[in-house]
């Protein structure tokens, strides 16, 4: 049995010790889908929240919710929120396709051999990841219930928006 100086000792310890940090988000760089930019996420840091959305024209999910992820996108734009769609194993033919039949307004790039996705623990369409304005991936969502998810992660990152 711990005596009662030994055991505060302890409980102190573990109350002082900080929480441990989000893993890094690893840096990449992509071409945009309309192949007139490029981005490169080490410019992002420290000045945007970066949502990266891992998806494929072929996931039907994916379709499903790209109209509520480009309302997600225009929402928290002006907010320090930058949205990236990485379309994964898809062509540029496939991903301008679902750029029209979805009508999406949020940048798009490829990814066709999972090189960025692979980095970010990618299991499967879709998937979500959020990296803080440290750098930190602060959140990985697989599946659908991602966008839903989104607002509340993003306020507590940005703060709510004022009207």
């Amino acid at each position: 049995m711990l005596s009662g100086a030994w055991s505060a000792f302890l409980l102190l310890a573990v109350l002082v010790v900080p929480a441990a940090a989000a893993p890094a988000a690893p840096g990449f760089k992509a071409r945009l889908l309309d192949g007139k930019a490029s981005l490169d996420s080490r410019d992002l840091i420290g000045r945007k929240v970066l949502v990266l959305r891992f998806q494929a024209s072929w996931c039907k999910p994916c379709m499903k919710e790209s109209a509520a992820l480009a309302q997600v996108a225009e929402r928290y734009r002006g907010r320090g929120v930058e949205v990236l769609a990485i379309h994964v194993q898809d062509t540029a033919a496939d991903a301008q396709r679902f750029v029209r039949e979805q009508k999406v307004t949020y940048p798009i790039a490829l990814d066709p051999k999972l090189t960025v996705g692979n980095r970010f623990g990618f299991k499967g369409t879709p998937y979500t990841v959020i990296v803080d304005k440290k750098g930190e991936m602060v959140a990985r969502i697989h599946g659908v219930s991602a966008v839903a998810r989104l607002p509340k992660i993003l306020d507590g990152l940005v703060g709510k928006a004022t009207r």
